[in-house]
């Protein structure tokens, strides 16, 4: 576990981060998209902090695994929703039994943190978590994003990706990888579409700061 991104996580969640804040638009997509592949409602949440969006799907009948690196925030969630302890684990993927596989997994803006590889194998090891015929709800940000903080450019790929790593905000000295289209599809190629790759623009206020901007998609494998 990367210890310096917990602890950076800690610290935000205890300075209330997402808070109050209501959940992405991406997880009506996700039920719809259970509905619409008639998968059992059970699944995986990576990432799933303290419960901004985990919460409204499980309220919506999603019965659901939440992993998140950050201790405060599983105790948030916790808190938020006592009785759900045995559905909760902070930590990464190992900490999952080796063969446990999903019908759902989902990961919203986690699989960016790292450099291009290290962003690379968090997804592809969450692509193994995902059982035959089941769906990957994955939302990361997009090359396209305005970026407000200062940072120095760490990583330029081939194709459109790059890597920086902050030097101010909330993520200061953490590695953020930012996701072109053609890299993100060619990690889903042989998957089928349920939702396809689509940009979801965020406006941070007042607008003169700029937006962020995400790769919005789900696959069936």
């Amino acid at each position: 576990m990367d210890r310096k991104a917990r602890d950076i996580w800690d610290q935000e969640y205890r300075r209330g981060r997402y808070q109050g804040e209501p959940p992405v638009s991406f997880v009506d997509d996700i039920l719809d998209a259970v509905v619409a592949t008639d998968i059992a409602p059970r699944g995986l949440y990576i990432g799933c902090g303290n419960g901004r969006n985990y919460l409204p799907l499980v309220d919506a009948g999603l019965d659901l695994v939440g992993l998140d690196i950050s201790q405060t925030a599983i105790d948030q969630l916790r808190e938020k929703r006592p009785g759900a302890e045995a559905g909760l684990i902070c930590g990464n993927l190992d900490l999952l039994p080796h063969d446990a596989t999903y019908p759902v997994v989902i990961g919203i803006q986690v699989f960016q943190h790292g450099d291009r590889d290290r962003a690379h194998s968090h997804l592809e090891a969450a692509k193994e978590r995902v059982a035959a015929r089941g769906i990957f709800c994955v939302r990361v940000n997009a090359v396209e994003t305005n970026i407000e903080y200062g940072h120095t450019l760490e990583e330029q790929d081939s194709d459109g990706g790059f890597t920086i790593r902050y030097l101010e905000g909330p993520k200061s000295g953490l590695l953020i990888h930012f996701f072109s289209h053609d890299e993100l599809a060619g990690l889903f190629f042989g998957w089928e579409e349920v939702l396809p790759l689509r940009l979801q623009r965020t406006w941070r206020e007042p607008r003169d700061r700029g937006s962020w901007l995400q790769w919005e998609a789900i696959w069936r494998r």
